[in-house]
């Protein structure tokens, strides 16, 4: 059975209809990037702290991280609605339809990814509002591949745990122990320089470190690591992560 686009296209719809519905879960999304963005930023205004490269205030070296923030929390939401539509008889449905798995998988990952890059370019135009500066249309260009890889690893994170979960509560406490790590370790907030070896080393095993440090390159023009080596990282991540999310989703939904 092969790949529908007409499926692709009904479960993209729907996931853009309840985004645009569900206002109260677009304003819990953006809100805490937000009041970092606002309140860091403004707070440590002209600032240079330690391990920052000269020359780059604290708001400049935050909003890549705030928006790659914005971007996970949005994505697992996307395994999040997969539990919903378990509970409520929705999935049962979509899945005795004659459409592959595959089609069902991506249809979710194309929602997942719109959403996301709305949120995730929604705090990019208030940072400019509060005085970040943005470079060219072309590195702009390039930090939205950036942000679409991390949206769709992430949307393969939460279908992954999802596809082995039963319940919204152990879902939720599950996503939070990973992602909270993990952002934290990516230098979203922080230089990773500044951290001890042992918590150093665990950074560069993560691979949302490539993808803030990619988003903060393009978007800033500096990064602490090659350009080439995140795009590979992040990049070999999010095709590996989709593809168990796939599996996982398959297997644990056809039995």
């Amino acid at each position: 059975m092969g790949i529908s686009l007409n499926a692709i296209y009904i479960l993209w719809l729907r996931e853009m209809k309840t985004f645009v519905r569900a206002k109260s879960r677009i304003v819990g999304t953006v809100v805490t990037p937000l009041f970092l963005l606002v309140f860091l930023g403004a707070g440590f205004a002209g600032a240079t702290l330690p391990g920052v490269p000269i020359g780059v205030d604290y708001l400049q070296f935050l909003t890549p991280g705030m928006v790659g923030m914005t971007l996970i929390f949005t994505s697992v939401f996307t395994g999040l609605s997969v539990l919903w539509d378990r509970r409520y008889g929705f999935l049962k449905e979509i899945m005795v339809t004659p459409v592959s798995r595959v089609s069902i998988v991506l249809g979710r990952i194309a929602g997942g990814t719109t959403t996301a890059m709305i949120d995730g370019l929604s705090i990019l135009v208030i940072s400019l509002l509060v005085g970040f500066r943005l470079g060219s249309v072309i590195n702009l260009l390039l930090a939205v591949a950036y942000m679409v890889l991390i949206s769709i690893s992430f949307i393969g994170l939460g279908l992954s745990i999802a596809s082995m979960m039963k319940d919204e509560q152990g879902f939720g406490l599950i996503m939070n122990f990973i992602i909270f790590p993990m952002l934290f370790l990516s230098g979203a907030l922080y230089p990773i320089e500044n951290l001890p070896m042992v918590l150093k080393i665990i950074s560069y095993v993560n691979p949302l470190t490539y993808g803030i440090d990619g988003l903060r390159g393009s978007l800033i023009g500096v990064s602490y690591l090659p350009p080439l080596m995140n795009l590979t990282v992040l990049t070999g991540f999010c095709v590996v992560i989709v593809l168990l999310g796939a599996y996982l989703f398959e297997k644990n939904e056809a039995v």
